[in-house]
């Protein structure tokens, strides 16, 4: 048995929760682990750690965590970063180790921006939009596999991020998605106050007008109500957006057929970046994402829905994989 199917035998579906669009399968632990390390939020907050450029200079596709706490950091993949010289976001969940230095991989949010706001970075109440997301996760786990590196494509990151802003109506001068979250605060907020966790939650199931699009997973039900917010915003970000509007709800698998994936997925391994070995889905398996397994369990597991879409191009017809838009 691997370590993700494992996940699925200790994990159950509760009542489903809808508000605008965005339906929340809830996913309750039947003996959900207790947490311990910091999340970012957390040890930030205390001042046991800190973000910067990796150098004076800096490196896009990094940055530099400094963990001076006695405890573990846990990292959220798509977690946003605002501050130094550009906002980024983390390409992958990471259990930074205690009282150590880690040069952590990131993807820029703000393609406009390359100069010092402060000295070092924030965390954002948000991850992510999922859609990007999931794309993200697929190049990520590609390029582990091909080069050993975390890197997603970076232009098409932006390129998602220029669509988002230009179907939501929003503005940037430096192309932050940041602004796209700030414009529809007011509405996102509605989103994490009715789809708030409930006893036990470890994680969620997640649709758009009727479509599955993906999971989340942690190991604990306090990791999940100190993140959830930042996932809810993620999912609501899309559930807003008037191009998946109209999405109908073409062969859905049921929430138990989605979750039931996991137990005959296949993954690539590879040793983490702090903590344990990361686990990266192969997208035979209709998933793209990842898990992040360490302290002998599944720290947390993010997996997006993919489906199959022809593309003709000249004479020729490419079969391509596609998320759920």
């Amino acid at each position: 048995m691997n370590h993700i199917s494992r996940l699925n035998q200790n994990t159950f579906i509760g009542e489903a929760v809808n508000h605008d669009g965005l339906t929340v399968f809830p996913l309750l632990g039947k003996v959900p682990f207790a947490k311990d390390y910091l999340t970012l939020d957390e040890a930030l907050a205390a001042n046991t750690a800190v973000i910067t450029e990796v150098s004076e200079s800096g490196s896009v596709p990094q940055l530099l965590f400094r963990n001076k706490g006695e405890q573990a950091v846990f990292l959220l993949d798509g977690e946003e970063l605002v501050g130094a010289k550009q906002n980024r976001i983390l390409n992958i969940t990471i259990l930074a180790p205690a009282m150590k230095d880690t040069v952590i991989p990131v993807s820029c949010v703000e393609a406009g921006r390359w100069s010092h706001s402060s000295p070092d970075f924030k965390t954002a109440p948000r991850a992510q939009f999922a859609d990007s997301r999931a794309k993200r996760c697929m190049q990520v786990s590609a390029n582990m596999e091909s080069t050993g590196e975390r890197r997603s494509n970076q232009g098409e990151v932006w390129d998602d991020i220029s669509s988002k802003l230009s179907s939501l109506g929003s503005r940037s001068s430096t192309q932050a998605v940041e602004s796209a979250f700030k414009d529809n605060e007011e509405r996102l907020a509605g989103f994490v106050d009715k789809l708030t966790p409930v006893e036990n939650q470890v994680g969620g199931i997640f649709s758009i007008n009727g479509r599955i699009t993906g999971m989340e997973i942690f190991d604990s039900q306090d990791t999940c109500e100190k993140l959830m917010a930042k996932v809810i915003r993620s999912y609501a970000l899309d559930a807003i957006d008037p191009r998946f509007a109209t999405e109908g709800r073409i062969d859905q698998p049921s929430p138990q057929d989605f979750l039931s994936r996991l137990d005959n997925v296949k993954y690539h391994e590879a040793v983490a970046v702090g903590e344990g070995v990361d686990l990266r889905l192969r997208t035979g398996s209709g998933l793209a994402g990842g898990a992040l397994y360490a302290r002998d369990r599944i720290v947390h597991l993010v997996a997006f829905a993919l489906r199959e879409r022809t593309m003709h191009s000249s004479d020729r017809v490419y079969r391509r994989r596609s998320f759920w838009r």
